[in-house]
Order: structure tokens, then sequence, then C-alpha cells
């Protein structure tokens, strides 16, 4: 029997590192639970009956499905690149797109509202309003779900082995087409990991939309939103219950992500 195979014995080290892992899960399952514990279900089913909430519920699930498919189209050529390309300056290329990330999601609002301010924003809203609009609420969930999804995928590339791309272009394939027909269903778990991560992020973004698109009932409000202006009129019960749905739906992505990157 190899190392690797073999039972790991019970050791301090083991004990700890369980310890740690209990503590940090305890303390996740405790906010859940003491939310939770905060509104009784028929608070809950009276806050979902609200028309302003109902529509926040299906413009957030309109927005976020938008939003994934966008970042998905633009996270496969991207993290294909960077899995596979050599080229000078990569080092920045990929710390730039690693920046929505980083940077507090304000700032990234303000940029956008200052972007499209410029010659070159005020001609692309001649063409697609965004500012304080839906399309603006796509466009500021994608800029967060697209870095998420291109690290994602990437990954995927770097741990799909190059050969079987070499072989098919050795049997008249170009580069394009072993992708498209090799490299690409190889990453098929992959690329619904990068979208439904980007969906879950686009579902919980507040801070650029908040800037950007404005938070206007029955038009901008999305679920984010919704709790802020409960919040800011006092109504903590309709704030939780649109907490606890978006957790639901969170923890049903995330255990979908998870069951599909099992697979064989």
């Amino acid at each position: 029997m190899s190392d690797a195979a073999k039972p790991r014995r019970f050791t301090l080290f083991w004990a700890t590192l369980a310890l740690v892992t209990t503590l940090y899960v305890g303390f996740i399952l405790a906010l859940l639970f003491a939310t939770a514990g905060h509104s009784s279900p028929e608070q809950f089913i009276a806050a979902l009956r609200s028309p302003e909430i109902q529509r926040a519920i299906q413009l957030s699930l309109a927005t976020c499905t938008a939003a994934a498919m966008l970042s998905l189209l633009l996270a496969v050529p991207i993290g294909y690149l960077l899995a596979r390309g050599r080229f000078w300056g990569k080092p920045l290329v990929e710390a730039l797109l690693d920046l929505p990330i980083v940077l507090p999601p304000m700032v990234v609002g303000l940029c956008l509202l200052i972007f499209f301010q410029t010659p070159i924003g005020r001609a692309l809203e001649t063409v697609v309003p965004f500012t304080y609009t839906v399309y603006g609420v796509v466009l500021a969930q994608c800029v967060i779900g697209t870095a998420l999804a291109v690290r994602t995928m990437r990954g995927t590339f770097e741990h799909i082995p190059e050969r079987p791309e070499q072989v098919a272009m050795t049997l008249g394939c170009t580069r394009a087409e072993a992708v498209w027909r090799v490299t690409l269903p190889a990453a098929r778990s992959g690329m619904f990991a990068a979208a439904s991560v980007a969906w879950a992020r686009s579902l919980g973004e507040f801070g650029p939309i908040l800037v950007f698109a404005g938070a206007t009932r029955m038009k901008t409000e999305v679920l984010p939103t919704t709790i802020w202006l409960e919040l800011s009129i006092g109504n903590l019960g309709a704030a939780v219950a649109v907490s606890l749905l978006m957790m639901v739906l969170a923890v049903l992505v995330l255990v979908a992500v998870r069951c599909v990157g099992q697979r064989p």
C-alpha cells in the first residue's frame, strides 16, 4: 500500500485542523440560523408577496443570468489565452483582470459612472443606455462576474492536457477547430462552474449597481438594493426575508457547482 493510500492517523496536527474548520463552519452556521430565526414563515411569505420585492426577484434572476452568460463568453477565450499563451506583459494583464475583484465595489461603480461621461462612453450610450438603466445593472454585475469566471476558466484549461489538441492539429485541424472539438467539450464542467460563480457573484453585487445603475423601485431595483432600501425605511422583516432568499439561492448554486465538479 502506498503512503497516499494509507489511512491517516488522527494526530494532534489533524485534530487542530479539524477544530479550526469546525469553529469556522460553526460560526457560519450560527450566522445563518440567527438570521433565519429572526423572521417567521408568515413574515417571510408576506414580504415576498410585495410587488416591489417580486419585481426585484424577477429582475435579479434575469440580470444575473444575462451577466453570467456574458461573463462566460469573455472568460472562455481570455482563460484559454492565459492558460496556453506566452506573451510579453502577461503578469500585468493578469493583474488588470483581477483588479475588479480587489477594488472596493463602490470604486468599480464610480469608474463605470465616470467612463460613461467621457466621449467614448456617451457614444456608446447613444446605442445602448447604460447609466441608471437595467443594462447598467447587467454591466455592473458582468464586470465583477467576468473576473471570477476568468480565474475559473484559466484553472480549467490549465488542468486539461494540451496533447489532445496537438493530436487533432496533426490530423488536419486548425488550432481553433481543435479547441472547439476537443478542448471545449472537456471543459464543460469548468464552464458550468465559471457561469455559476459569475451568477452567484452577480446576485450579491451591490456597490457598483447602487452607484452606476441606482436603486429605483420597479426599475433598477435588484435583491441587494432591496435589502438596503428596506433597511433605510426600517423594514427589518422584509430585509431579512430577502436575505434568506439570497442565501438559499447562493447555497443551491454552490452545491450545483460542487456536484458537477465531482463528476468524472
